[in-house]
């Protein structure tokens, strides 16, 4: 990390930082943390943060929870949370589905799931986070009408999640198929990357019937 990342990550951890609990379910105040009560948005694999701060300083009137298990990735959003001076943003470090699981029901607005680990390999796809017992546990937390919104650059992965929330009898697809992408998703760089290299992007907008 570089001495920003961690000096932000010294002062602003216990400002703004979450350990997942080690017991799944353990309930979360999602008042007492962020101090007030708004739409929460749920951003699981937040990366280095750059999508998160970006999506938060655009979206002022509802929240953003951050999950995410690799340090420097924590220590850099906070570091853009401290320079963009947002308050509507708190990092999660920890297991996704541990945290979600602690969750009221109908606590989140939205979800979003962006450049997930594909797990590529046919042995590993029980890793994938796109699964239906993870999406049935996602969708028992989304308001009436809240969003469960996907995206990656793999193919067979974009099938795999469009097949499985599909499926799923609490979701509706608000598209024909893959959504266009949403212009208020930020172009990272990761999505950068695999645009130079050939691979589309696929996005996917579920929403909670209501």
């Amino acid at each position: 990390m570089s001495s920003r990342q961690t000096d932000a990550l010294d002062r602003l951890w216990p400002v703004y930082g979450l350990h997942v609990p080690d017991r799944p379910g353990t309930p979360v105040d999602l008042t007492d943390l962020f101090g007030r009560a708004a739409p929460l948005v749920l951003e699981i694999g937040s990366g280095m943060g750059d999508t998160t701060a970006e999506m938060a300083a655009a979206d002022p009137d509802r929240d953003y929870l951050a999950v995410e298990v690799h340090t420097p990735g924590i220590a850099n959003l906070l570091d853009l949370v401290d320079r963009y001076g947002l308050r509507n943003v708190r990092v999660a470090q920890g297991d996704a589905l541990d945290l979600v699981a602690g969750l009221p029901a109908a606590a989140l607005d939205a979800v979003h799931v962006f450049f997930p680990d594909p797990w590529p390999k046919s042995r590993h796809h029980k890793r994938r986070i796109i699964q239906p017992a993870h999406v049935a546990l996602l969708r028992s937390r989304l308001v009436a009408g809240g969003t469960l919104h996907c995206a990656t650059d793999w193919a067979e992965y974009a099938e795999a999640m469009r097949e499985t929330l599909d499926a799923d009898p609490g979701l509706v697809n608000a598209h024909d198929g893959f959504a266009p992408r949403p212009a208020h998703r930020p172009v990272t760089k990761f999505e950068r990357r695999a645009l130079r290299a050939g691979r589309p992007i696929f996005d996917l907008l579920y929403r909670h019937r209501p």
